[in-house]
Parts: C-alpha cells; sequence; structure tokens
C-alpha cells in the first residue's frame, strides 16, 4: 500500500487515497478483471493510472469521448507522464505515426477510441506492444441496456484473443445492477472481482421544483445558494439568453456550448473555475474532465433523457464534501417534450435505409467502397441536399451509428498539426535556399518540439506573433513547406467527421436488426419513463429514488432534499411558523447577512439557512446575491 500511496503523492500530490480507491488498485496491480462502479467525482481515473505507472508495459484506455480523452492526455503529459491519444478524428497518417510512437516512444498510456480495435492498423500494432492492463471507461456503453450503448464497445473482448491472459478494468459511474452483470458478461471475466463504491452523496441535497416560471425560480436558485453553479439547458441557445437574464439581474453568469471555438471555450472555463464568473450555463457539452471541487449548486433547467444522465450531471456538485444542491426544474411542457422525443427517436426502418443511400450519395461513395474513410459531415447540408427534417435525419444516423457503420463525431475544433516529412541535414539544405523560411523554421522548432516524431498542434497566430508577421503569412509558409513535401500541414477544421467502418451496402446487404431496434427503444422508454416519474414523485426521498435506480438500498431518509425537508415542516408546522414570523420580525429593522443572521436562532444553523432559503423561494422575503435577506 505504501508502494501506491508513493505514486499518488508523487504524481498528485495527495497524501492518501479516497474511500474504495485503495482496494480497486490492489486488484488491478495484481492483475484481476474488474469492474469498478464509482460516482462522478469518485476518482476514477487513479484507479487505473496509478497501478499502471507500477507496471512494466503500455496501458491501453479505451474511452468513447474524445474531448475526455485529450483532456486526459493533457493532464497526464503535465506530470510528465508519457500518454497518447488515438481517435477517429484523425488522419491515417496520423494515426498511422501514433502508433509507431507508442511502440518506440515508451509511453504509459494509450487512449484509444473503440472504433480503432477493429482495424488491421491496431491489430499489427498490437501485436508488438507489451500490455500492461487494458482498462474500458465509461464501460456502460458495452452494454445495449445502458443508456449510451455503442456497438465498437463489443470489440473489446477480442483483444483476449489477441494478447491473451490480459486483464481487463472496467470503470463506469452510471450502471444499474443489469447493466453491470452485461458488462461482466460482454467482457468475459471469468472469475470477475465487482467493486461497487456506494452512490450516496450525503452532502447533496436533491430539489426538485415543478414551475411554470422557470426563469424566477432559477434567479431565486441563484441568489439564494452562494458560491459557483453550474445550470444545464437542452439548446445553445436557451444558455445563451439565461446567462444574458443572469446577469441582467446582477448574478455573474456565461454561456458554454460546443457551437463556441475552443480558445473562447477554454476561457469561459478558466473565468468560471478561477471564481471570475460564479455561474456557466451549458448544454451537456460543459462538465467532462472538469473537477472544480467547490461548487455549490448544479440547476437542470430542462429535464434530461434519463436518471443516467441527471445523477451524473448533478454529481459535479459538492466534490468538496461540502453542503451542495442538485436542482431539477421541470412542467408538464417538459414532460410533453421529453415524449416527443421518443417518438422522433425511432424513424421507421424503411426510413432509415433511405438516409443511409443519402448518406453515400452526399460522400459520392460507390457500392462496395469507403471502408476506414474520415469525411467532414455537416448534417444541415446533408438534410437540405435531401429535404430531410434535420432532426429525423440525425436520429436515424444515429441509428446506424448504433448498428456498427460509422461514427460521427461531435462538433469539436482539430488545431492545425504539423510533422517534418523530410530528415534534418534535407531541411538544413531547405533553410538555406531563403533566409525568411530559415527565420520561420528557426521559430517553428523553437516554439514546437517533437516535429520530427509526430503530428504536433499549432497555433498560427501564435507563430505569427514570434515572427513578427502575420498568420496569412505564417500559413502561406506552411503551406509552401507542405507543396514542397518537406511538411505534412493539416490547417484547423471545426466540424463534425465521420469515419466508415463498412463499404458501402445496398440495400438487400444493408442488416438493420429489428430485435436490437426494438430493444433500444424500450429501454430508452423505460428511462424516459424513470426520468419523469423521478420529477413528478414528491412522497419518497430523492435520495432514496435515485439510489433505489442505481441498486442500492438506503435505509434512512436523507434529510435533505425537498421531500424530507417538506415532511418535517408538515410534522412540525407550529415551529416553522414560529421560526418564519421570528425571522420576519428580526429583519423589519433591516436587512441582515445570513451569517449574521443564523446565531440569532437556538435552533439549528443548517435547518435555518434552508429555511431562509425556502422563504425566498416563496417569496416572503428577499436574498440577493451577497447573501444579504431583506423583507
Amino acid at each position: 500500500m505504501e508502494l501506491f500511496k508513493n505514486i499518488l503523492k508523487e504524481y498528485w500530490g495527495h497524501p492518501d487515497f479516497r474511500p474504495g480507491q485503495e482496494d480497486i488498485i490492489q486488484a488491478a496491480y495484481n492483475g484481476v478483471d474488474l469492474l469498478a462502479l464509482m460516482p462522478t467525482g469518485g476518482g476514477k481515473s487513479i484507479c487505473f493510472q496509478v497501478p499502471a505507472l507500477l507496471k512494466d508495459g503500455i496501458c491501453l484506455v479505451i474511452t468513447p469521448l474524445i474531448a475526455l480523452m485529450k483532456d486526459q492526455v493533457e493532464n497526464l503529459k503535465a506530470k510528465n507522464i508519457r500518454a497518447i491519444a488515438i481517435h477517429s478524428g484523425m488522419t491515417a497518417q496520423e494515426i498511422d505515426i501514433a502508433f509507431d510512437n507508442a511502440l518506440y516512444g515508451n509511453y504509459k498510456f494509450v487512449y484509444l477510441s473503440p472504433e480503432r480495435l477493429h482495424t488491421d492498423l491496431f491489430k499489427m500494432r498490437l501485436a508488438k506492444m507489451e500490455v500492461s492492463m487494458v482498462v474500458v471507461d465509461e464501460a456502460h456503453c458495452i452494454s445495449q441496456w445502458g443508456y449510451d450503448f455503442r456497438p465498437a464497445y463489443l470489440q473489446i473482448a477480442t483483444l483476449r484473443e489477441l494478447i491473451p491472459n490480459i486483464s481487463i478494468v472496467a470503470l463506469t459511474a452510471t450502471a444499474t445492477p443489469k447493466v453491470a452483470k452485461d458488462i461482466i458478461d460482454k467482457l468475459g471475466f471469468k472469475q470477475p472481482k465487482l467493486f461497487v463504491n456506494s452512490f450516496e452523496r450525503k452532502n447533496i441535497a436533491y430539489v426538485v421544483r415543478e414551475v411554470e416560471d422557470k426563469y424566477g425560480q432559477m434567479l431565486r436558485i441563484a441568489q439564494g445558494i452562494q458560491g459557483t453553479g453550474i445550470v444545464y439547458v437542452r439548446e445553445r441557445k436557451k444558455a445563451v439568453d439565461i446567462s444574458n437574464f443572469l446577469t441582467a439581474n446582477g448574478v455573474e453568469a456565461d454561456a458554454y456550448h460546443a457551437g463556441m471555438g475552443t480558445d473562447l471555450r477554454n476561457t469561459k472555463q478558466e473565468a468560471w473555475k478561477s471564481g471570475k464568473n460564479r455561474i456557466i450555463v451549458s448544454t451537456n457539452a460543459f462538465g467532462m474532465g472538469i473537477d472544480k471541487p467547490d461548487v455549490r449548486f448544479v440547476c437542470h433547467f430542462d429535464l434530461p433523457e434519463s436518471i443516467e444522465a441527471y445523477f451524473q450531471e448533478a454529481g459535479r456538485a459538492g466534490r468538496d464534501l461540502q453542503k451542495s444542491y442538485a436542482v431539477l426544474l421541470f412542467n408538464q411542457s417538459d414532460v410533453k417534450r421529453l415524449k416527443q422525443i421518443f417518438n422522433l427517436s425511432f424513424p421507421n426502418i424503411s426510413y432509415i435505409k433511405k438516409v443511409y443511400q443519402n448518406l453515400f450519395n452526399w460522400l459520392d461513395i460507390a457500392y462496395g467502397c469507403g471502408k476506414d474513410q474520415l469525411f467532414d459531415f455537416n448534417l444541415q447540408e446533408f438534410a437540405q441536399r435531401f429535404k430531410l427534417m434535420p432532426s429525423a435525419a440525425h436520429h436515424a444516423l444515429l441509428c446506424l451509428e448504433q448498428e456498427g457503420y460509422f461514427t460521427i463525431s461531435d462538433e469539436a475544433d482539430h488545431p492545425s498539426r504539423v510533422h517534418f516529412s523530410v530528415a534534418r541535414d534535407e531541411l538544413y539544405r531547405i533553410q538555406l535556399d531563403s533566409p525568411e523560411m530559415d527565420r520561420f523554421i528557426k521559430v517553428l522548432m523553437r516554439v514546437y518540439g517533437g516535429l520530427f516524431s509526430g503530428f504536433v498542434p499549432i497555433n498560427e497566430e501564435y507563430l505569427a506573433q514570434q515572427n513578427r508577421c502575420s498568420s496569412n503569412v505564417i500559413k502561406e509558409y506552411l503551406i509552401q513547406l507542405s507543396r514542397r513535401q518537406v511538411i505534412t500541414y493539416i490547417p484547423q477544421k471545426r466540424t463534425p467527421q465521420i469515419s466508415l467502418h463498412e463499404e458501402r451496402l445496398d440495400d438487400a446487404n444493408l442488416r438493420i436488426s429489428v430485435q436490437n431496434y426494438l430493444l433500444k427503444k424500450e429501454r430508452f422508454k423505460e428511462r424516459i419513463d424513470s426520468i419523469i416519474t423521478y420529477a413528478q414523485s414528491d412522497s419518497k426521498c430523492r435520495s432514496k429514488q435515485l439510489l433505489a435506480y442505481f441498486g442500492e438500498e438506503q435505509k434512512y431518509n436523507c434529510g435533505g432534499c425537498d421531500v424530507c425537508l417538506r415532511k418535517g415542516v408538515q410534522n412540525k408546522p407550529q415551529v416553522l411558523d414560529r421560526l418564519r414570523n421570528e425571522i420576519v420580525e428580526k429583519l423589519q429593522s433591516g436587512p441582515h447577512h445570513v451569517q449574521s443572521m443564523v446565531p440569532l436562532f437556538d435552533h439549528d444553523p443548517e435547518q435555518i439557512k434552508e429555511l431562509l432559503r425556502w422563504m425566498a423561494e416563496q417569496g416572503e422575503i428577499e436574498y440577493s446575491a451577497d447573501g444579504t435577506v431583506s423583507v
């Protein structure tokens, strides 16, 4: 155990592990097949990164989210741990060079998208790798019972044929007992070890409000709960509208969504993390890899599509174990909209086949061609060309994606990348040809390392500053060098991409499993029904409801959710009325700050704070952004 703690202290600076981490680390180090169920913020990454650093060879990490993959790799690099990401958003040449670097560059971690596993290139490189362990992150993606099934995850089990006796470490934050069993079966665990950390978050108070005036309710929440917060919305436009509304009412807020450029998103993220902006209003694009410990509340402005998604996002509150809130706002319009989404999500199979053929026509790919090719993809342009409704086309493409025919990446920034294609000696001769080019190449090599060993992300604007010229001049230099085959230059692009896994098929050979289609439809309905039931239920402790969904029994009520507080109020109406009257009476003399108000009452301080917030929500008192209350 001391060995593990030394690694933890050396690379992460922590003296001790969180509860449950050491047992998982020990099992992973011993080469045991294991599945760890750990709630969001439970420290899943450390559970495989610590033992992998102590073992010889490369740790293969399979994860479906490119953004999270990049974030993990950057975090490891910042700790001087060699890591590399290989995913479908890269060109064939980039992937080839990355695999070579993984083999010969003393890397400890290779992050892979699951779609890479079936390629011949991966299988050839794997045969030469010394692999210490295989890690399956977001392991629920392997189960059709799960909420985010990815067909490519089913390829993971075949790794045992290529590297016998390898151990597999599977991790997820959202798995019901049925999904956990399915993960173990699909990964071929022979003597599985299951670790289940409690999903209970004692410091989070779960609150549900059925309201028509969501804007007013949310403003009261933002004013009543001090500290940083996240507001989740379904649409990008709504993120901007709500942040503007909060700002106009004196609450520091900003919007964030995937439609913004990487630099802008990073700026907004850092402003929020540093406390310059108190509240971030975002689509579900925000949160992955964000480990801000002091988030005091997470508010869902719209009903999410599943309890799994809600629980994961709500779990970003209170990672410092201090009192925090997860608030869900809804009304009957939300319930109706979720049911509409369900109907749109499953177009008929003949329509799905039509969209498939339209897609390959749009990409100009003949029958029997296209396998393993990568293309930019724009849904709006595609739908417009074939006169399709974008939402219906999106869901048809999603069904085809889940059948394993291709993968469509989310809209993301792909920075410009450069790789030197010539040896240093030849490059020296080229530099002698032109003083301007010589100066530019020297700046490029001074600013960025590793240009000869692989593709390196670059920033033309920064290079222009260093070279004291315009970015257009820099791009022209790069294009000239590319034409002379001195470098391979991939300009920045910002668009979703589609990676084809199979050649184009005709309708007779295009298989869409009716059984899988109906199963997914049934599971989706169950998840929607579960989140609606959770929102509408006002008789059972919220924490109990959530834990029961994940197969965990909680014998006591949490005491802090809206249901428990309401029951407590109902059980003690005389005490409540007395306290409310005393609060109003004390505020008649003028405003008080919450911290000075609480000690004035001979009552539990937390309950007084809860009562002040509740009175503010009812409109009985005013609760300002600086923590001052008044009548």
